[in-house]
């Protein structure tokens, strides 16, 4: 790695010495400078175009050339004539004033080339195709080599530090509240601009009132010969591994007109590359926003999913899965939008762990424990959302969505355990939600702007869990204390759940444009919620009859009824006021809040006044510069099962008891926030610190017998505090980007273990330095390299990790018919408990295409070169540290043909 990296900086040097740099100035008749003017240099002998650039705030400019070579020059801006010259670099720098004359007969610049990144008010627009080198074959390909965009692992996009919300393709809706679909399956060479909207508003009526500093859209634009007319590509292949055979099937078409689109994304594999998993679709949340998201209540519903084993990276020792996905839009009228999405997934997984973990203090007694657990899991979840935009005239628009969410999940699990023995466990859950929203935006004048928006969300949970422990001897002590009929083979331990959700979120917002700098804001809003809570312990015996045990403690309670009703009625006030560079915005909200649960006869409420102030201001200190400022406090409400006083099976080694007393914890947030983007030296640059400090917060009790944990829930009287920050400086020169990743975080919290408070503390800080090029002709590698380390201090036991991960991945074109992709990573992470630990990770491809125009593409594609075992991760939680070996497919190699459409 070293010499990989010796070789990368020498070359980085070569270039840098061939090449002269062309800095200018650019300004009008009478001297002003143009700030935006687009400057292109064009390689007289291959008539390509060599390099370009924007001018800043001062209209300089700088450009990259190669020496001795002779170029075309060309300046432009809107409304001015276009500045053309002829020159010949040498092999000294040049600098040179360029001034413009105004052309009132042109309406726009027409350029013989288009510019790679140009500016339309918040809009930053890249033409795709100057950043393609032939290799590329999804979105996701062409976003990684665009200044200011990242494609994180997830397959989500960022940009200027913060997250996508929405992408559209030609202005419709893809898939509404995900990105990943459309960087992993929109084919790269139907990609004709990519525009980047900032201070995105789905409302055209709000956007002068509202703040959408952090709210990002990218709207793809297709090529000519992609509208009108189906696209895509079929995807087959299949090669075999040492357990089974492999097989692919991905057909994605796509239909584009101006009055509407369907498309169809299928996946049918059990390569371990699914086009989404199980986490992707839970966080689907299909562009819904909560209208009491910034009232300051925080009201938790809690999740009652089964404790997946997550997959690390895709990867497990068996993957299947299977993929259905469609959208569509369509626009019966101009002042009538329709769209669409339904999705449906089914995947199994089959997976090995091994874990050993040191608890968090060790003159507590609770022994260490290896474990060694084989999972199965099978997930079904289908997604239907339907949407309607009513827009009768630009002062009047209605909005309805309906999202419904099915889902049935099973996971069964045989587990060793060093101290437990072995248990076999299974898990079933059968949820369905429907989330339905209701929006009218109504423009009364130009100073007066109304709009109510209304969320209803109805959700059904009922896991089951059961465990059936065969070493009755150590879970002797737990099962006496529940109460379990000791006289069988093994404890077999049942519990059903039933928890159903009803909430309402609405708000009614009115702005009163006072004058061009200031507007304020009146909010009356509701957030009314019912939940019903049922569970019940029962033990299976041999004959297969039932048992319902009586615990000897809780009061011999291990059954739930708990009826918990909440709201929050609030006013809520904010002004804001535009002073030069300054953006002022303090608010105070009125809320009148009231709880109560219902259980075992006895109803226990609260209710109270709270006034909850936050303030926000923002330094524009350039057009693409800015800096802000947010403090807010939030008042944060528990879900049923922590109030719920039965005994609640997490696990079997998990044990819950609620306090159906609990109050509500109150957090104080401030946040600071730093972004540029400098299109003169296409500079990024973006940063943020957020400072967090909760009262009243809910922890547990926690007691053990042996690694059998039992939480009893309270208010914490000590104040709980984590200062988080990350950052990242992106710079491009010529061909080359560099770019430096950084997080912090540091974690102080209170802990309460066998009747003993201890202040854990944790320092997490990880470094990210990354190197890619952008050829057109030449091939491409991007380096990186990780370094992390975490810093725990738990009870009596310290514990630092160190995590080293240099990355390689290369990519090139061969003689325009073959193109070689590569990947390859290393792992090391040090183990508090014996010496370091490491996994490395190869995969490579190559595939075959006759020319540009050819349908038909050939690949053959080896995953896991090395045939790697298992992957390592060491880490911690509340109360342990551990390491953990994660086992994952072998060595295969597969055959895949593509035809495209």
């Amino acid at each position: 790695m070293k010499k990989l990296l010796f070789i990368t900086m020498l070359a980085f040097s070569a270039l840098s010495f061939a090449q002269v740099t062309f800095r200018g100035t650019v300004k009008d008749s009478i001297g002003a400078p143009l700030e935006l003017a687009n400057v292109i240099a064009i390689n007289k002998a291959t008539n390509a175009l060599e390099s370009y650039g924007i001018t800043n705030d001062k209209g300089k400019f700088i450009l990259t050339l190669e020496k001795n070579t002779a170029y075309n020059l060309q300046v432009s801006y809107i409304g001015m004539k276009t500045f053309e010259e002829t020159f010949e670099t040498k092999t000294e720098n040049i600098e040179k004033e360029i001034t413009l004359y105004d052309d009132n007969a042109l309406a726009e610049v027409e350029l013989t080339y288009e510019m790679p990144v140009s500016v339309k008010g918040d809009t930053l627009i890249y033409n795709a195709d100057s950043f393609k080198d032939g290799t590329e074959r999804k979105l996701e390909d062409v976003l990684k080599k665009l200044p200011g965009v990242e494609v994180n692992d997830d397959g989500q996009i960022e940009v200027e530090g913060q997250r996508v919300n929405k992408i559209m393709v030609d202005g419709k809706d893809f898939f509404d509240g995900d990105t990943k679909l459309a960087t992993k399956n929109i084919p790269s060479n139907a990609v004709d601009k990519v525009q980047v909207l900032k201070n995105f508003s789905e409302v055209g009526q709000l956007s002068s009132v509202t703040n959408n500093q952090n709210n990002y859209a990218i709207n793809i634009k297709l090529k000519e010969g992609k509208k009108n007319f189906w696209f895509g590509n079929v995807t087959a292949g299949g090669g075999a591994s040492t357990d089974n055979e492999l097989y692919l099937a991905q057909p994605k078409l796509f239909y584009y007109s101006p009055k509407y689109s369907i498309n169809f994304i299928g996946d049918l594999n059990n390569l371990g590359e699914p086009a989404l998993n199980r986490r992707d679709l839970q966080n689907f949340g299909g562009g819904f926003r909560a209208p009491s998201r910034s009232s300051g209540t925080s009201l938790n519903l809690g999740n009652n999913n089964l404790g997946f084993l997550a997959q690390q990276n895709n990867r497990a020792l068996d993957v299947e899965n299977k993929l259905a996905a469609s959208n569509f839009s369509y626009s019966p009228s101009k002042s009538l939008d329709l769209s669409g999405f339904g999705i449906f997934n089914s995947s199994k997984v089959f997976l090995r762990q091994k874990s050993f973990r040191q608890y968090t203090n060790p003159d507590l007694g609770i022994p260490d424990e290896a474990t060694d657990q084989l999972t199965k899991q099978r997930s079904d979840i289908g997604l239907l959302k339907l949407s309607a935009t009513y827009k009768p005239n630009i002062d009047n628009q209605m909005d309805y969505d309906v999202l419904a969410r099915f889902t049935k999940e099973t996971q069964d699990q045989d587990l060793f355990s060093s101290v437990v023995g072995n248990t076999v466990q299974f898990e079933e859950n059968t949820p369905f939600s429907i989330n339905q929203s209701l929006n009218y935006y109504y423009t009364l004048d130009a100073n007066n702007i109304f709009a109510f928006e209304a969320q209803h969300l109805l959700q059904d949970e009922d896991p089951f869990y059961n465990a059936f422990l065969e070493d009755k001897t150590t879970y002797d002590p737990t099962a006496g204390s529940l109460g379990l009929d000791p006289n069988q083979s093994g404890y077999d331990i049942n519990q059903s759940r039933r928890v159903k959700s009803n909430q309402l979120d609405a708000k009614l917002d009115y702005w009163n444009i006072l004058n061009g700098k200031s507007n304020i804001n009146f909010t009356l809003g509701a957030l009314v919620s019912r939940q019903d809570f049922n569970s019940n312990i029962f033990q299976t015996l041999d004959d297969n009859s039932t048992f319902e045990p009586t615990p000897d403690f809780n009061d011999g309670l291990d059954t739930n009824d708990t009826k918990y009703n909440f709201s929050d009625w609030y006013l809520g006030v904010h002004y804001t006021l535009k002073a030069g560079k300054f953006t002022f915005t303090p608010g105070v909200s009125f809320h009148a809040y009231s709880n109560s649960n219902d259980q075992f006869g006895n109803l226990y409420s609260d209710n109270f006044f709270r006034v909850l102030p936050d303030f926000e201001t923002r330094i524009d200190l350039k057009k693409s510069e800015s800096l802000s400022l947010r403090y807010s406090m939030t008042n944060q409400f528990t879900d049923v099962t922590n109030l719920a006083r039965g005994i609640v099976l997490n696990n079997y080694d998990a044990i819950q008891i609620g306090n159906p007393l609990l109050e509500n914890a109150l957090t104080n947030n401030i946040r600071l926030f730093y972004r540029s983007f400098n299109l003169f030296n296409y500079t990024n640059v973006f940063g943020s610190v957020t400072y967090s400090s909760a009262v009243n917060q809910i922890r547990s009790l926690s007691d053990f017998q042996s690694v059998i944990r039992t939480n009893r829930f309270f208010n914490s009287e000590f104040a709980d505090e984590s200062v988080s920050s990350f950052g990242r400086v992106q710079r491009t020169f010529g061909k080359f980007r560099g770019s430096l990743n950084a997080n912090f975080n540091y974690s102080k919290f209170n802990q309460f273990i066998q009747g003993n408070r201890s202040v854990n503390e944790s320092y997490r800080q990880s470094y990210t330095p990354e190197l890619r090029t952008n050829f057109r002709e030449a091939p491409n590698f991007e380096i990186s390299y990780r370094y992390s380390v975490n810093n725990n201090k738990q009870g009596g036991r310290t514990s630092t990790f160190i995590t080293r991960a240099p990355r390689v991945e290369f990519d090139a074109f061969i003689l325009k018919k073959f193109t070689f992709l590569t990947d390859y990573s290393y792992n090391t992470q040090s183990n508090p408990n014996g010496s370091p630990q490491t996994f490395e990770i190869w995969d490579a491809s190559l595939s075959y295409r006759k020319n540009n125009d050819s349908k038909w593409e050939y690949t053959i594609k080896a995953t896991n070169l090395l045939n790697t075992q298992s992957l390592v991760q060491n880490g911690n939680n509340n109360v342990s540290v551990f390491s953990s070996e994660y086992f994952i497919q072998p060595r295969f190699i597969t055959l895949r043909i593509s035809y495209e459409i």
